[in-house]
């Protein structure tokens, strides 16, 4: 009795997606806890000034100097601000030096709070003239008020 017909087993063709959606949440759950947590730089109230923005070319990489209301130096490779820990202006000048002779065509940035000792602002820019920096250049943010 061979009369029974065999029914043909087709592929397939479905994707099943539930496993990719729980990924997915699962990976955005954990970027929303983490992204908070990332605070790139070192909290300072910038000046205001009413300058035009420079020209930074963002091929190149940057060196940002940063001096806080304390008087406290810092100092980071790009706009990371992963090095966080405070240095002194021996250290800060040695290092800017020993960067700026490897890379000539780094952009050196200060940026300098708003509340920070002037006299250490002076020092801090003499120190990068003495370790090869010709122009250092100021970070500060627009002015909010009437000019």
């Amino acid at each position: 009795m061979e009369t029974l017909a065999r029914k043909k087993r087709r592929p397939m063709s479905e994707i099943n997606v539930v496993p990719y959606i729980d990924v997915m949440l699962v990976l955005l759950i954990v970027f929303m806890i983490t992204a908070p947590l990332l605070n790139q730089g070192i909290e300072v109230e910038l000046p205001e000034a009413n300058n035009e923005p420079l020209d930074i070319d963002e091929n190149l990489q940057t060196l940002v100097v940063t001096i806080t209301a304390a008087g406290e130096y810092f100092l980071s490779i790009g706009a990371t601000g992963e090095d966080r820990q405070s240095l002194d202006l021996a250290t800060i000048a040695r290092q800017v030096g020993q960067i700026k002779n490897a890379n000539p065509a780094i952009q050196v940035l200060i940026e300098g709070d708003t509340n920070a000792n002037w006299g250490a602002m002076i020092t801090l820019i003499t120190a990068l003239q003495n370790a090869g920096v010709e122009n250092p250049s100021f970070i500060t943010q627009p002015l909010t008020g009437p000019a």
